[in-house]
């Protein structure tokens, strides 16, 4: 994979902070698409083989359970799912922690979360190569925590999106190329604290802002072929949507977006098919060291496109504690599909599904 910023940029702490990502001009950021463009010239459709993205909902391994967790190593959560995790030539997933183990904590919310910085290369081994950063964890425990999450992902050959050393580099797409087809990943919070978002000079996470992010998915969009973006939103415990949810949903496929993969609310959220593309507005916790009885079923999306072919294979996952620990498991038989009625009522609910064996497949 080619990542196009300079994810080292780390600034002093409390250095000036400017609350929007820049829109894309005839500048600097101008000038760097047109040598990424270079460097990736268009190739004949005929030559390009399918490509399959996926994505998962969030992974903590920090918190009340961190020594529960860590007890028995960080890969521990994901033996029983890494050969479903390994299946695409890209997986996504929300890293809901910092990888630290010092920094200032962040005591102006509730939950706090970190886990040591090994943690990385376990979610390397199952499989997951990228992770969104942009939510209202990561930097729990201030610039250093962040600092160090990107020096870890980095040691384990993991890239990012959402964060970064100032506002224009966490607003950054990730670029990488699979088989002749150009993949660009962008990744954005709507969640609070403010403090989190990163500024001109400032350390911090990407905040989804309408006029920014719609030039920066234009912008992917002339870059890629296939372009995912992944937001922090909704309200946490809740299947219903907030109304902001549909509006930029939809603008982001208008954009150019082909997904969008959302998570914060710790549960599934509903799916949404829209013109050319598919919303999912939740896809809830994955593995996260928690005993929540809300946070019981999730999904692994695996987004296959085939030249003008593209489809989402659903597949169930258990992620009950009493059932599973803290191990997500395949949920087959019976319970497989009781979690397809429970998702296709989920609002907007006009999901169409084929049945593919204990699979679930949308054509978008």
């Amino acid at each position: 994979m080619t990542r196009l910023h300079n994810r080292n940029n780390i600034p002093a702490e409390g250095a000036a902070s400017q609350r929007h990502c820049p829109v894309p001009r005839y500048s600097g950021r101008a000038v760097l698409f047109l040598w990424v463009v270079l460097l990736f010239p268009v190739l004949p459709q005929a030559v390009r083989a399918e490509v399959i993205i996926q994505a998962v909902g969030d992974i903590m391994l920090g918190g009340r359970w961190e020594r529960a967790v860590a007890a028995d190593g960080y890969f521990h959560p994901f033996e029983k799912i890494t050969g479903e995790l390994r299946a695409g030539d890209l997986t996504l997933a929300n890293l809901e922690m910092p990888l630290t183990r010092r920094g200032n904590e962040f005591t102006g919310k509730k939950f706090r979360f970190r886990a040591r910085p090994e943690a990385a290369f376990a979610l390397k081994k199952a499989g997951i190569n990228v992770v969104t950063l942009a939510n209202n964890h990561i930097m729990d425990y201030g610039v250093a925590g962040l600092a160090d999450t990107l020096a870890a992902l980095q040691r384990a050959g993991i890239d990012h999106v959402g964060a970064g050393g100032d506002l224009a580099t966490a607003c950054m797409p990730l670029i990488t190329e699979i088989r002749g087809t150009r993949v660009a990943i962008l990744g954005y919070s709507l969640t609070l604290p403010q403090e989190f978002w990163a500024g001109r000079n400032r350390l911090g996470t990407a905040p989804l802002l309408e006029r920014a992010t719609k030039a920066h998915i234009g912008a992917a969009r002339r870059l890629a072929d296939i372009v995912i973006v992944t937001v922090h939103w909704g309200e946490e415990g809740s299947s219903r949507l907030r109304p902001y949810q549909p509006r930029l949903a939809r603008m982001m496929i208008d954009a150019g977006a082909d997904a969008v993969i959302g998570h914060h609310p710790h549960i599934l959220q509903g799916v949404e098919r829209y013109k050319r593309g598919i919303i999912f507005y939740s896809l809830g916790n994955f593995a996260f060291a928690h005993k929540s009885k809300i946070a019981d079923r999730t999904l692994l999306v695996r987004l296959r496109f085939n030249g003008d072919q593209r489809s989402a294979e659903l597949v169930p996952v258990n992620i009950r504690h009493a059932d599973v620990g803290f191990q997500p498991t395949v949920l087959e038989g019976t319970l497989a599909e009781e979690l397809l009625d429970r998702l296709r009522r989920l609002p907007p609910a006009n999901l169409a599904i084929r049945k593919n064996g204990e699979r679930w497949t949308i054509d978008f």
